[in-house]
């Protein structure tokens, strides 16, 4: 029985360890990967090219930092986009139009408060309980000072 290649591939590379759990506890993991994505490593993974390659002359949307011509594959066009962006062209297959995109948005914008909640780390018990115990030495605080930080 011959199958088709999937037309579009997920990765999903959360920028901390503290988002790679709050997905796991939320349950995004578990669904991403029954949708068949591929879950990285927290952090650089991908920016440091962790083996993400695609086929020949592919497109890829990403939501990195990085994009040089065969990047992330020999003749693959990667375009940098939004993580919004990003998430409705791998729902659909495809870059969408403006009316496409809206359309997502505004299911976004309607859940923004929950949706984007994570961005406020510093409100989060868990990150502020941790951050409370973190000891930073003299020397690292008088370094802090001469670089206007503290």
């Amino acid at each position: 029985r011959k199958t088709a290649t999937l037309p579009t591939r997920l990765w999903v590379a959360p920028p901390t360890k503290m988002d790679a759990a709050q997905l796991t506890d939320e349950g995004y993991y578990s669904t991403f990967g029954t949708a068949g994505a591929r879950m990285e490593m927290p952090g650089c993974s991908l920016c440091m090219g962790n083996q993400a390659r695609v086929e020949p002359g592919c497109s890829v949307v990403s939501t990195s930092t990085r994009n040089f011509p065969n990047r992330l594959g020999q003749g693959s066009n990667v375009y940098l986009a939004s993580a919004e962006l990003a998430a409705v062209a791998s729902i659909e297959g495809k870059l969408p139009t403006v009316d496409q995109y809206m359309k997502y948005m505004a299911d976004v914008d309607a859940t923004a408060s929950d949706t984007y909640r994570y961005l406020n780390f510093d409100e989060l018990p868990e990150f502020v309980e941790a951050s409370d115990k973190v000891e930073i030495s003299e020397e690292m605080r008088e370094a802090a000072k001469k670089l206007s930080i503290l």
